[in-house]
């Protein structure tokens, strides 16, 4: 019984430890980039040694990868279609729900932007070996769309399967470009604001897309 609590006390501090050490690494890459993070800068924001740090992350590049798969999990969340309500037009059903996700996928930005931050730096670069992280992000951001698609799919069910692809890319390359403008402007620019014109946008463009295929 005694070593099970000492088994679970460890537990629970290592689990501290990661905690600090995630928090104060988002910190830092916020500050400095991923090029200007360092483990001795890590360590000296979170109060920890360097040692604990190296105990739960083989070096800084896996520590920036835990950084962003931590935060995508939020993100991911927010990329869900609400339940339909009991609007008689099911148009103005699908219209409420694209307006929901964008609001929750907005919120999730705002409240832990350290994901795509972090992930459109290291996108943008290009090096001979790949760091683990930029790997993280560009797998993540995959899964990403792939949730995008399925969502435009359950909106449209009848829009062919090409369409939905091309309409999911252009709903996130804009949400990028959303994100970054609100980096640049800060609180003038309002992100949920946005968000809500740009779900609008997409269900536009899927009736677009609509009528064209059956013109």
């Amino acid at each position: 019984m005694v070593g099970e609590r000492g088994a679970r006390k460890r537990r629970a501090n290592g689990e501290e430890s990661r905690r600090r050490i995630l928090d104060a690494a988002v910190e830092v890459a916020g500050e400095r980039g991923y090029e200007g993070t360092t483990i001795n800068l890590v360590s000296a924001r979170c109060g920890l040694p360097a040692s604990s740090i190296y105990w739960h992350f083989k070096d800084k590049d896996e520590l920036i990868a835990a950084v962003i798969e931590r935060s995508f999990g939020a993100w991911l969340d927010a990329m869900t279609l609400p339940d339909a309500d009991d609007a008689a037009d099911p148009a103005v059903r699908a219209r409420r729900r694209a307006l929901g996700m964008a609001a929750r996928v907005a919120k999730s930005l705002s409240d832990s932007p350290d994901f795509l931050r972090l992930g459109l730096m290291l996108a943008l670069e290009r090096r001979p070996e790949e760091p683990t992280a930029r790997t993280m992000f560009l797998q993540v951001r995959k899964v990403a769309q792939d949730r995008l698609s399925a969502a435009i799919a359950e909106l449209a069910p009848d829009l062919d399967p090409a369409a939905v692809r091309r309409v999911s890319h252009y709903a996130l390359a804009a949400a990028d470009g959303l994100f970054i403008a609100h980096e640049i402007g800060g609180d003038d620019v309002d992100l949920p604001g946005l968000f809500e014109l740009h779900a609008h946008a997409l269900i536009d463009t899927v009736d677009r897309l609509r009528d064209h295929a059956d013109a």
